[in-house]
């Protein structure tokens, strides 16, 4: 028969072990609570206020549809990318490769600050130097380069993070092969790296989709389509639909807040879905396996 005292450290395990799994769980609802019922109120008045006329007119004051704010987003978020991913990504192999002098650590530690800088001291630098300063006006490139900055260090961390989970032991066998070292990056941890490196680039994208700071103080706003024109033309987004309408006192434009906040749920959940798809495609196979 077990000790008295042994039965009594076994109940005060139990009890202590059942305490931590109910503190647990009211944290997890403390925390979902609140995430719960901001999506059910968004999904739910956002898809009511969903017609074929948000994709198909412009916003007119605080009413009409959304396709500038569409449009304009998209393109933001586009040009964005096409700043931020290759420099971000380059930057990553490098810290990972080749980042372990004090040049490195450096740019490692100016990487950190730059993601800690808050947006909208970036959107105001970006207002003082872009929109005044070089005199471009509120315009798409000035929007999408500040929104560029803003999630650089961000593919730049998951690429460095990516290349170093890579084993050292691949790297070894493919110089032994007699690779240079270009082709060792570029043929053997690339590939390998790749999830995490599209995981950052999902990452900025889910980022500059909900940016509103920095946007209002360069991108601006227009009720009009985009002409094509990268300075000296004010831009429509989603995220100033939101900011913006729902403080308005008419129902029209509460409802184009809604359905705005519910497109930028959808956008985010689209690349989410589009992003698994390619990597189950694109992940490397091993022996035996077959797609």
């Amino acid at each position: 028969m077990p000790h008295p005292f042994k039965l009594s450290r076994i109940a005060r395990r139990k009890g202590l072990s059942g305490l931590g799994w109910v503190l647990a769980a009211v944290s997890f609802v403390l925390v979902a609570a609140p995430l719960l019922d901001i999506l059910y109120t968004v999904i739910r008045k956002g898809l009511s206020a969903l017609s074929f006329t948000l994709f198909t007119h412009v916003t007119n004051g605080i009413s009409g549809g959304l396709l500038n704010a569409i449009t304009g987003t998209l393109a933001l978020v586009f040009g964005a990318l096409v700043f931020a991913a290759p420099v971000g990504i380059l930057a990553g192999i490098y810290l990972s490769e080749f980042g372990r002098g004090r040049f490195g650590r450096s740019v490692r530690f100016l990487d950190d600050v730059l993601a800690g800088v808050p947006s909208i001291v970036l959107g105001y630098f970006s207002y003082v130097t872009l929109v005044i300063g070089m005199g471009w006006q509120f315009s798409v490139l000035a929007g999408s380069l500040t929104l560029a900055i803003m999630v650089v260090p961000y593919i730049a961390r998951f690429t460095e993070i990516s290349f170093l989970q890579v084993p050292n032991s691949l790297r070894e066998a493919g110089y032994a092969l007699g690779f240079r070292e270009l082709t060792v990056i570029t043929r053997i941890a690339l590939p390998l790296a790749l999830p995490g490196i599209m995981t950052g680039v999902l990452f900025a994208i889910a980022i500059a989709l909900g940016e509103t700071a920095p946007l209002i103080y360069t991108a601006g706003w227009s009720n009009f389509l985009w002409n094509g024109k990268l300075i000296h033309e004010p831009i429509g987004y989603l995220t100033y639909v939101i900011w913006s309408f729902i403080n308005q006192p008419y129902r029209s434009a509460h409802a184009l807040a809604f359905a705005a906040a519910f497109l930028v749920i959808v956008m985010v959940l689209l690349v989410n879905i589009g992003l698994s798809i390619i990597l189950r495609r694109t992940r490397p196979m091993g022996p035996g396996q077959q797609r």
